[in-house]
């Protein structure tokens, strides 16, 4: 089947691309949607420009639009309704594939634009147990880097660190401690692939800086390049 793949950078929708190439579908192109600020109700905010870097690295298209006027379920709908009219138009797309694990409003709001535009949704990740899931990512060599954190047991620390085996023993004990969801799928944090296996080229970040406000973060990244694998 042909896919448009709903596309933030991070490690469930990087996988969610990877599970679908394996499971035989034709991932035709990548949709990004632009926030104007952190409190997006569908997608991704810190560092969603690297997206176009990203894409590059896997030699795939990208279709990005910026989400204008206040944050409202409404007109994040709408840009991705235009979105995906797009990538229809241009690439034929059967389907949209997005890196959802649990959440179920984010889950209607996808089946209904599909549903609109004649479309299949592919969820690969839906429901996946967490901790088998995270060792998956270090498993297939996934460079997962933290670029936000908003829960208790989080610190700054962990802006810019990447998830291997030891970190995310750290993050399994911390989850259990203070109650927030391993794969972060309640906003607790939010992530950057910056190499894995789709990857022909490295990210490799430049300059950036940690900005904290004594209970919340973002690892701003400000500069980045592409290193030939």
């Amino acid at each position: 089947m042909k896919l448009a793949s709903l596309y933030s950078g991070g490690k469930d929708s990087t996988f969610s691309i990877f599970r679908c190439l394996e499971y035989g579908h034709d991932v035709v192109c990548l949709i990004t949607l632009h926030p104007s600020a952190d409190d997006s109700l569908l997608f991704h905010y810190p560092n969603s420009w690297i997206t176009k870097h990203i894409a590059s690295a896997m030699c795939m298209p990208l279709i990005e639009l910026e989400i204008s006027g206040i944050t409202c379920k409404e007109n994040e709908y709408n840009a991705l309704a235009q979105a995906i009219i797009k990538a229809k138009s241009i690439y034929n797309i059967e389907g949209i594939l997005h890196g959802g694990i649990s959440s179920r409003f984010q889950n209607r709001i996808f089946e209904k634009v599909a549903v609109e535009n004649q479309l299949r949704v592919i969820s690969p990740l839906w429901n996946i147990e967490p901790s088998s899931y995270m060792r998956l990512l270090v498993d297939y060599n996934f460079d997962v880097k933290i670029i936000s954190v908003s829960a208790m047991g989080l610190d700054r620390l962990w802006l810019g660190k990447s998830i291997d085996l030891s970190s995310l023993k750290r993050l399994e004990y911390l989850s259990k401690r203070y109650g927030f969801n391993l794969t972060f799928e309640g906003g607790e944090a939010e992530t950057l692939v910056t190499d894995c296996p789709l990857f022909k080229y490295k990210i490799n970040i430049e300059r950036a800086n940690k900005r904290w406000d004594g209970q919340r973060g973002i690892f701003e990244i400000l500069e980045v390049s592409l290193v030939p694998k």
